[in-house]
């Protein structure tokens, strides 16, 4: 389990039941009887399995369990613990983790206990993977010429890709804009099967800029600097992963971490000694709320509560509000999975639902599939939701048939979750729970959009596409008007094109891009346009000649899955073929029209269109003659292809009309969504598990061949500016030390407001003038070796030296913006580490002055750990950031919160004088105590511990020396 082993004394024993004929327990909450368990949003239920299975009287406890069950009046108010099934790092947050850990090792060994012993309380998952720079790149900017809309071999000379010489492999032919392998590189554009079977050679992409990594070198290069550059933190996570128990370390080069998470890690349920409960997590990942699309649990959290998460310890929330989201409707056939995705988001972001949980339901749910339902999850920072939970569903299995799950553990999970309540039938409105409130959203009220025909931001709704166009011509010249005369506007301009007459008129399509970028590169969207243009083949329907079509596939991979779909050729008999990847069309990279084209276009004064999928069209972008630009998605772009004009109604005009002169409309041929989610399933998500599956089986040659130690204790080298053990367990005790007072303290700085954790935590680069860097250069660094705090963040001496280095700080003992402070004794104004040492080394104790929202922000690993080394004991302010406050009690820092109408300047204290705070000898939360200063004042301050919890955590010294005594 998680945390905590069921025992026979578990306050919730007579909850467990069996599953596989006993040999599978757990905790059965719908075996407590009570009727608000049905009632509670299947979120909350999550919450109330872990307390119940985590209870043990000292992190939660039985009134946790009742609160969460009376979540509809606790809902806002009552403070819960929620201890997560794993943790999720990268690896740039991960390392201060793993470092505290070894050094806990070493301080228990010197005690004479197995290190061993130390090993993360809670499931941990650590993902290499921002250790990757790119130092060598071939990719360069150069025009591909594309073979143009039908024409084959016979139509016309063909046109080869100029490439540059081939490098010293010889395997690709470049790289450049446009380019793809030297197999792809034939003279014939005409999509025969070699070529088909050839495009799977296509050169590797990386995923976030769509650009060619052009050669396999390029990628063996970088990795080596990576090795280089990294090779002491890449030797520590080897040596994590042999050392610790409980902890999963992932190589660099496998996947990026939030990716992982959705295809690998994710289990939906856990089984451990014996038991099974429901997967949740908790990431340093700002993607991890994708995991919830799936019906786990889980978001972001900084990288002190994920340690304190690692050692034992539960979140503490305030039980969230749940609001319910209502899908109900039938989506229309041609609206796309990004329509989809787009409008739920724009509604929610309206709704106000910020620090919420978003819990959806009604019958719409059932619709979406899974990657919908990831990418809503996905998109909870863009309308500020804490979670968008769907929960598990005949959808969500079907999904994971196809990926890593046998058929033994889909049945385990399934009837797992229909055993606690947590499946959903979301045709069956009885089981809705009840929420904080209901939103209700309605598919069909979603309709396929172009934006056009000259911005980005001016939408039109399919269904208007002709009445808008029309309206384009009539209105004065604009952001949409072309302002042409009502005699001109009917007018058709014959042109012969391969032996053969045809007529342009206003509307006529010239130019035609499939291109999967951006908020296209959704699998669906493209297997809608692929079996869209199969369908119009197998029922005549073609492209006429003279029309300039491409296909602009983004990836290796999404050729490879269009390939492996069968739907390739048809894109090719229509004349979209695959011209490279990288960007071309949006940027104006479009091959020249033929002459013809662009002498009627100018006799007519037409105003011709291109119909796009990429995300810029501004007017004369695609090709100087071609005024009017819409941007699609990849169907609609074949369907307007087809159509050969945008001044056409798709509901009550045909698309074309087959060889024997039958109408064919676009409902005809238009894939159904079921057809394209099970294509979707059966090929690309097949074969991404699959090939992820084998990746992570085999590893790499470069994770090979990191060299590491094979002992129990880590090897510290004590030459090393990366890693290095930090000082938290420095006189570690068996016996927990009585309450210390703190006598005649200095503070270390006056501050006013709003404090933040940028202020307090070391991030960014490091300064040359900085503590931080006068220590790098002392051990022969160069400015240019410094590096940046985050990469640095497994060392101590450099984390500590960075502590409130911001430039932005403002101390009141300087009186301008700067990491300064004044160290009282002597006057002087020196670094803040410089002046705190100081003052370690006279053994002077330090406190911090402050005023509202102190600790504010997003969530660092080091905002408590930096002020804990610098050597201050308590923080006085007006008020803190509820985290921040449970970080420095987890520091073993005393949160001090002045009494209400009081702050320093209304008891005139001028932060010079010394301050002393006595502590009795049996703390408890919320205690009022007494400051007294040097001279003669004296104020009481409220000491913020929320807990008993809270004041054990304190006694000890902070939460890494609890569990190290736990140990001794």
């Amino acid at each position: 389990m998680a945390h905590t082993s069921p025992v026979k004394e578990h306050p919730y024993s007579h909850l467990i039941d069996t599953l596989k004929d006993g040999q599978i327990k757990f905790f059965n909450p719908y075996k407590l009887n009570d009727p608000r368990y049905d009632k509670l949003p299947l979120s909350i239920r999550v919450l109330l399995e872990a307390a119940i299975r985590n209870c043990d009287g000292f992190y939660t406890k039985q009134e946790d369990v009742q609160n969460i069950l009376h979540w509809q009046q606790e809902q806002n108010k009552a403070e819960v613990p929620f201890s997560p099934a794993r943790v999720l790092l990268q690896d740039f947050t991960g390392i201060p983790a793993m470092v505290d850990l070894a050094a806990m090792r070493d301080a228990v060994a010197k005690h004479g206990v197995d290190p061993s012993l130390v090993n993360p309380k809670c499931p941990t998952d650590l993902i290499v993977d921002h250790s990757l720079q790119i130092d060598y790149s071939k990719c360069a900017i150069q025009n591909a010429p594309n073979p143009g809309g039908g024409e084959g071999p016979s139509q016309g000379p063909s046109r080869s890709v100029h490439s540059r010489p081939p490098s010293r492999g010889g395997a690709q032919c470049g790289g450049q804009r446009g380019s793809c392998s030297k197999a792809a590189c034939s003279d014939s554009p005409g999509g025969s099967p070699a070529s088909v079977q050839q495009i799977e050679n296509t050169p590797l992409l990386c995923p976030f800029h769509l650009q060619p990594v052009s050669e396999v070198e390029t990628a063996l290069r970088n990795q080596e600097m990576e090795l280089i550059r990294n090779k002491e933190r890449l030797q520590f996570f080897k040596w994590c992963s042999k050392a610790f128990k409980n902890v999963n370390v992932v190589p660099p080069d496998v996947g990026a971490v939030h990716q992982l998470n959705l295809e690998y890690l994710s289990r939906v349920v856990q089984v451990s000694d014996g038991f099974i409960y429901p997967d949740s997590v908790v990431g340093t990942d700002s993607h991890t709320t994708m995991i919830n699309g799936l019906g786990i649990l889980g978001w972001g959290v900084g990288g002190i509560e994920s340690e304190a998460i690692m050692l034992g310890q539960p979140i503490s929330l305030t039980l969230p509000q749940v609001v319910g989201c209502k899908l109900v409707g039938s989506i229309n056939p041609l609206t796309t999975s990004i329509d989809i995705v787009l409008g739920i988001t724009k509604h929610l972001r309206q709704a106000g639902i910020a620090g919420k949980f978003v819990e959806f339901f009604g019958p719409g749910v059932s619709q979406l599939s899974v990657p919908d339902r990831t990418t809503i999850a996905n998109m909870c920072p863009e309308y500020n939701a804490t979670v968008s939970f769907f929960p598990v569903d005949q959808v969500t299995l079907k999904h994971f048939k196809k990926t890593n799950f046998t058929q033994e553990k889909l049945e385990l999970l399934e009837s797992y979750m229909k055993a606690v309540k947590l499946f959903r039938s979301y045709d069956d409105p009885s089981e809705d729970p009840q929420y904080s409130e209901v939103i209700e959203f309605n598919l069909s009220s979603m309709v396929p959009y172009v934006s056009g025909p000259k911005r980005p931001q001016d939408r039109v709704a399919v269904s208007s596409m002709k009445e808008d166009f029309q309206s384009c011509l009539d209105e004065k010249v604009g952001f949409k008007g072309f302002h042409i005369a009502k005699e001109k506007q009917e007018i058709r301009v014959p042109f012969l094109h391969g032996g053969q007459e045809y007529q342009l008129s206003h509307g006529s399509v010239v130019i035609a891009a499939v291109i999967s970028c951006t908020n296209n590169c959704n699998p669906s969207v493209m297997l809608t346009a692929g079996l869209l243009a199969r369908k119009a083949v197998e029922a005549g329907l073609l492209v006429k000649p003279y029309i300039r079509t491409s296909l602009a596939p983004g990836s290796g991979m999404v050729t490879h899955y269009l390939n492996a779909s069968g739907v390739l050729p048809y894109f090719n008999k229509l004349g979209f073929e695959v011209i490279g990847y990288g960007c071309a069309t949006c940027v104006g990279n479009t091959a020249p029209l033929p002459e013809a084209v662009v002498d009627a276009i100018k006799q007519g004064d037409l105003v011709a269109c291109g119909v796009l999928s990429g995300n810029r069209h501004f007017e004369g972008r695609l090709c100087d003659c071609v005024r009017a630009n819409y941007l699609a998605s990849p169907p609609l772009v074949v369907a307007y292809a087809i159509a050969g004009t945008v001044g056409v109604d798709f509901e009550k005009e045909p698309l074309g009309l087959t060889s024997d002169g039958k109408e064919v409309y676009l409902r005809d041929i238009w894939p159904s969504r079921e057809e394209v989610q099970q294509i979707e399933e059966d090929t690309v998500f097949s074969s991404i598990f699959k090939d992820l599956r084998g990746r992570m089986e085999k590893g790499n040659t470069f994770w090979k061949n990191v060299e590491c130690s094979d002992s129990l204790l880590f090897p510290w080298d004590h030459k090393s500016t990366y890693i290095r053990s930090p000082s938290f367990f420095s006189k570690l005790s068996k016996e927990v030390p009585p309450p210390q007072s703190i006598e005649n303290a200095h503070a270390l700085l006056f501050l006013g407001d709003k404090v933040t954790t940028d202020h307090i935590s070391p991030a960014g680069s490091i300064a040359r003038v900085s503590a931080a860097a006068k220590y790098l250069m002392s051990k022969r660094l160069t400015p240019r070796e410094f590096n940046s705090y985050g990469a640095r963040r497994g060392n101590d001496a450099v984390m500590t030296r960075g502590t409130f280095a911001s430039i932005k700080l403002q101390n009141r003992f300087i009186g301008k913006p700067g990491p300064k402070t004044l160290h009282i004794p002597s006057g002087q104004t020196l670094d803040v580490f410089e002046a705190a040492d100081r003052y370690q080394r006279d053994g002077i104790p330090l406190i911090i002055l402050a005023g509202k929202d102190y600790g504010s922000g997003n969530s660092r690993d080091w905002v408590a750990k930096g002020p804990y080394l610098l050597g201050v004991r308590a923080v006085i302010a007006e008020s803190f950031e509820k985290l921040h406050r449970n970080q420095l009690v987890g520091m073993g820092i005393m949160p001090l919160q002045f009494l209400s109408g009081q702050n320093a300047d209304s008891l005139e204290l001028s932060g010079k004088e010394r301050f002393s705070i006595t502590l009795p000898e049996s703390l408890s939360p919320g205690q009022e105590l007494t400051v007294k200063t040097s001279q003669g004042k004296s104020f009481s301050v409220t000491a913020l511990f929320d807990s008993d919890t809270d004041v054990i955590l304190f006694q000890h010294g902070g939460l890494l020396r609890y569990v190290a005594r736990t140990l001794l």
